[in-house]
């Protein structure tokens, strides 16, 4: 890739396509399913190997490309730690569309045990990630955005475990559905200010032939 405008951009279009795929995998299942009662997985799982999946690696690929790009540009001392929990939201999404979880309303089985953990580190993850990719000087313009997106993800992580265990699963889905549109965000947001760098800020940063 030339820049990193071209990886903002190019983020830009795997985000656009993950959220395409999402609902189609949302049109395609049973008419029974209710959105809000019923989380994403449990939408994917009548649709094992569709694209609800697809979508799920499509985003996990997208965050790949976006860690490409922050490498091309001075990272800070916390360098390290956002690429170890971006690391853990690409495989924890990896994770949950290779492992199965189980049918609703059935037993949990072990896969379905994987599946669900994975998706919690994902969504762990992303929101710590987000909060120190505020930190950093070229994503500065970005910055409150970035801390307000992450405020807000953690706020409806806390009523999606509400919902899971004393809530008796009220509005799961609901909430389920808001937290990964606020988490991708995030990395739209960061994508967006990768695609605003000027050509002198992308050339600066490419060594010279010879060097």
């Amino acid at each position: 890739m030339p820049g990193t405008r071209s990886t903002g951009l190019l983020a830009l279009g795997g985000i656009a396509v993950a959220a395409l795929l999402t609902v189609i995998g949302h049109l395609e299942v049973n008419d029974d399913l209710n959105p809000w009662a019923l989380t994403i997985s449990d939408f994917a799982v009548s649709d094992r190997g569709g694209v609800i999946d697809a979508a799920m690696v499509v985003l996990a690929l997208t965050t790949v490309a976006l860690l490409h790009g922050l490498r091309r540009t001075d990272p800070p001392r916390s360098g390290r730690a956002i690429e170890l929990l971006l690391g853990a939201w690409v495989a924890g999404l990896l994770l949950a569309a290779v492992v199965p979880t189980n049918e609703p309303g059935a037993t949990m089985t072990t896969s379905a045990y994987v599946h669900r953990y994975a998706s919690v580190v994902a969504f762990l993850a992303l929101p710590v990630g987000g909060w120190l990719l505020a930190r950093r000087p070229d994503l500065t313009p970005a910055a409150r955005t970035l801390r307000t997106l992450v405020v807000l993800s953690l706020v409806l992580a806390g009523g999606m475990v509400w919902s899971a265990y004393p809530g008796d699963r009220l509005l799961i889905g609901l909430a389920e559905r808001l937290l990964i549109l606020t988490e991708v965000a995030v990395l739209a947001t960061v994508a967006l200010t990768l695609t605003r760098r000027s050509p002198d800020e992308d050339g600066a940063l490419t060594p010279a032939r010879g060097a």
